[in-house]
């Protein structure tokens, strides 16, 4: 399959037959553990093998923030981006219910005068490689960018599927020539339900990052479908945690503080996805990540045992077939 109509592209082509030195952004040639982004002081960590250094918390683009109309989201962005928050999760899915307002519109409206400040990252569900490049691009240009700093396989389902889009000229050959090309920096996978998916992804591709749901956490020794976490790490992948606020949806009493450090305590985490729906509460997850300090052991363990009905699947909605993540 042939690539065409992207800028960066033509500029890396015309560089590479002119002798020229070519031009690519700042985070995908940084040193290892360094960045060209600005954290405003908030703690970072290096994602991975990406060797990029990114905040503990990562701004999430989904249901929550798309429930907010254009105004507020915009402003959550740029206050996010202003006091550190330069990581950016959306998705070629994500939408407002019962609209036409997609996630990656929103981001492209400020991307468009600050691409530069934020590391970008993105997801195509797509599984068919002809429908996955008509995504692409077309999230491309809702980003009102000409490249992408981390893309994403969106759920994976199972080891059957892990398998479907890592075949020849199958989603990640494409991924692959879409980096060749300039236009996509690192690759990841993201996972709600299949742990064992997940593992088998790890262990066997060159990924560069896992965004796991918690619910796969606990006791991941136990079971293959536990052992998605430790397969990543294993293989120098930056892991980033996701749904990390959502037990308080369906567990009384859990404080949003404790679960954010909870999750970024959990060995193997570099920073944890969170959906943001007001100024409010984005600005209680910043003094959370700024002032952060793990969690003792024995605060661990009772999280644990508060947490335990989630771990075990209860009520998730990302656990029920059909669920679309961040469509909802």
């Amino acid at each position: 399959m042939t690539l065409k109509n992207i800028s960066r592209r033509k500029f890396l082509k015309n560089a590479a037959v002119a002798g020229a030195a070519i031009s690519l952004p700042a985070s995908w040639t940084c040193s290892s553990g360094s960045s060209p982004y600005d954290a405003k002081g908030l703690p970072t960590r290096v994602l991975g093998k990406t060797g990029v250094k990114v905040p503990l918390m990562t701004i999430g683009t989904g249901s929550r923030f798309m429930g907010n109309t254009r105004d507020k989201r915009l402003e959550i962005l740029e206050h996010a981006l202003d006091h550190g928050l330069y990581y950016w999760d959306t998705a070629a899915i994500y939408k407002k219910q019962d609209s036409d307002e997609f996630s990656e519109q929103q981001l492209g409206e400020l991307l468009k005068v600050r691409r530069n400040e934020v590391f970008l990252a993105t997801k195509v569900s797509d599984r068919d490689p002809e429908l996955a490049k008509k995504t692409i691009e077309q999230s491309l240009k809702r980003l009102q960018t000409d490249y992408i700093d981390l893309y994403q396989v969106h759920s994976v389902e199972s080891v059957e599927d892990v398998k479907n889009f890592t075949s020849p000229g199958g989603v990640l050959d494409l991924l692959h020539q879409y980096r060749d090309e300039g236009v996509i920096g690192h690759i990841g996978f993201s996972g709600h339900r299949s742990g064992e998916g997940m593992k088998y992804a790890a262990e066997n591709f060159d990924f560069d990052t896992m965004l796991i749901a918690m619910n796969h956490w606990v006791q991941w020794d136990e079971s293959p479908e536990k052992q998605a976490i430790p397969a990543a790490a294993g293989k120098g992948m930056g892991i980033i945690a996701m749904k990390v606020v959502r037990p308080k949806d369906t567990i009384d009493g859990l404080d949003v503080d404790k679960l954010l450090r909870y999750a970024l305590s959990l060995e193997g985490i570099t920073t944890a996805v969170v959906g943001i729906d007001s100024i409010e509460v984005l600005q209680k997850n910043i003094e959370t990540i700024r002032n952060y300090k793990p969690l003792e052991e024995e605060e661990m363990e009772s999280m644990r045992l508060a947490l335990s009905p989630y771990y075990q699947h209860k009520n998730l909605e990302w656990m029920m077939p059909g669920y679309r993540d961040g469509t909802a």
